[in-house]
């Protein structure tokens, strides 16, 4: 198996505008660590990674997807995960809001591994006591049209990982303890995927 980790966003001038109201938590930022540290995991649990975006400059989606599909076509798109890394916001106002927890998103159209992937994170992340105060959903996933798993060939989910624009997340995002809850949930999840796949 084969993991690929998006670090979503990037600098300026496409989407480095996005972080916390206070502007202590930046979106590329806090993704570039995590994907780090969720890369780190994998390697010492023998999984092959690639991090998708190793620029600090923001990359087009459509290069994105081009980077992902190109790995897909070399090892195999069956041989293949890719999950896409954010944290969410509520709003674009600058200003602290309610909402707070972890979703995790695939395609309208998405395979059924996508969504077993997507389970699987939703499992680990009740476990640690992420869901928040979100709507929740009985799927164990979200639906949404994002073109890093929508326009990708392999099995793909992109996690939001709590709301940079809620207080009490952002503290937690910000924290060591947080970092590596969130970066541990990634890594069991994509273990039992494979275990999942290998039955």
């Amino acid at each position: 198996m084969i993991l690929i980790l998006d670090n979503g966003h990037g600098n300026p001038p496409l989407t480095g505008g996005k972080c916390s109201p206070d502007k202590r938590i930046r979106e590329y930022d806090w993704a570039r660590d995590m994907v780090r540290r969720i890369a780190e995991k994998a390697k010492e649990a023998g999984i092959e990674t690639h991090i998708l975006v190793p620029e600090k400059t923001d990359i087009k989606l459509n290069e994105r997807t081009r980077r992902v599909n190109q790995i897909c076509d070399e090892k195999g798109a069956s041989n293949c995960v890719l999950i896409s890394v954010h944290i969410n916001a509520a709003g674009a106002d600058g200003k602290w809001h309610n909402a707070r927890g972890w979703t995790g998103w695939v395609a309208p159209k998405s395979s059924q591994n996508s969504k077993t992937l997507a389970r699987l994170l939703y499992i680990e992340a009740t476990r640690a006591n992420l869901k928040g105060n979100r709507a929740d959903s009985p799927s164990c996933y979200w639906v949404g049209n994002f073109a890093i798993v929508r326009d990708t060939k392999c099995p793909a989910v992109l996690t939001e990982n709590l709301f940079m624009d809620n207080e009490e997340d952002a503290a937690f995002l910000e924290s060591e303890d947080g970092k590596e809850i969130i970066a541990n949930l990634h890594i069991e999840a994509i273990k039992n995927y494979i275990v999942h796949l290998n039955k």
